[in-house]
């Protein structure tokens, strides 16, 4: 086990983070404390939503009106969150929500593999392709598509099209997978960031888990006469204290853990885990002396 503390400066400078989930609120609920983090340490980061949401609202509390509208709805809170995490540009895949298990797997890897290269991206957030008990289809492809596409992108054989287009092959080293019950192999601490993970969730308003229930809860306990100190002040402080109490309760619990406020569960699979040619690289870097 890791314990991934607050880095200072900017040690990763110069290099480029790529997050990837199947819908809107994944990353803000499992992992915007620590996608804030990285970018604050230097990276740039590039965000990837595999499907356009179109049945992701949760009944009662997301958008209300059409399949249409629940797609609307998700692509304007996705775009704000890229905003909110300090990410650089998003990619839309628009597979339909729940049905990416019929979607032809190549296709999905093909697209993750020429965005890899296009970016050059050097570490990837994304859900854990060995996960237990993962009963989306959306995160099980997701997942499993950027695992291999992580690595064949790195494969100058493979899609040789893209290489005669200007693009070159190109490996990522790192990968933070999140998931329902990860394999816990670090642990991040988030405390520093957790207002930019209320934002991200306050943000995720299409699918209701988040976003506006602190606000809605208090107009419904206030006609039945009742008075929630947790949620006093205007909408956006009812919904920001109803997030920290009730939606990161499980982050706040691991942070109790390792004696901070605020922490995130990842499955980390590091530099030099995914063959021996990561394995030279670093033994060079390590060791190489430059020749005069």
């Amino acid at each position: 086990m890791v314990f991934e503390r607050r880095a200072e400066g900017k040690p990763h400078a110069g290099k480029v983070l790529l997050v990837v989930q199947a819908h809107s609120d994944d990353v803000p609920l499992s992992a915007a404390g620590t996608v804030a983090k990285l970018i604050e340490e230097g990276y740039t980061g590039y965000l990837v939503r595999a499907t356009n949401d179109d049945m992701g609202d949760a009944p009662g509390l997301g958008t209300p009106g059409t399949i249409g509208d629940h797609v609307l709805g998700n692509e304007r809170d996705n775009a704000k969150l890229a905003g909110i995490l300090g990410l650089k540009d998003k990619f839309d895949l628009n597979y339909s929500n729940h049905l990416m298990g019929g979607a032809s797997f190549n296709e999905v890897m093909s697209r993750l593999i020429l965005i890899i290269r296009l970016t050059k991206a050097n570490t990837v957030v994304s859900w854990d392709p060995w996960a237990h008990d993962e009963e989306n289809p959306d995160h099980a492809v997701t997942a499993r598509a950027v695992e291999a596409a992580c690595w064949i992108a790195g494969r100058k054989h493979d899609y040789p099209e893209q290489i005669a287009a200007g693009l070159q092959p190109h490996t990522v080293s790192d990968k933070y997978y999140f998931a329902r019950r990860p394999e816990i192999t670090r642990v991040v601490d988030i405390s520093h960031v957790i207002d930019k993970k209320v934002e991200a969730n306050r943000a995720n308003v299409a699918k209701g888990p988040a976003g506006t229930n602190g606000s809605r809860l208090k107009a419904e306990l206030a006609k039945q006469g009742i008075r929630l100190p947790l949620l006093d002040g205007d909408d956006a402080a009812a919904d920001r204290a109803y997030i920290k109490e009730f939606v990161l309760a499980r982050n706040r619990e691991l942070g109790k853990q390792y004696g901070v406020e605020y922490a995130e569960a990842f499955h980390y699979i590091g530099p030099g885990s995914t063959g021996r040619g990561s394995r030279v690289e670093e033994y060079i870097r390590k060791n190489g002396v430059r020749m005069r």
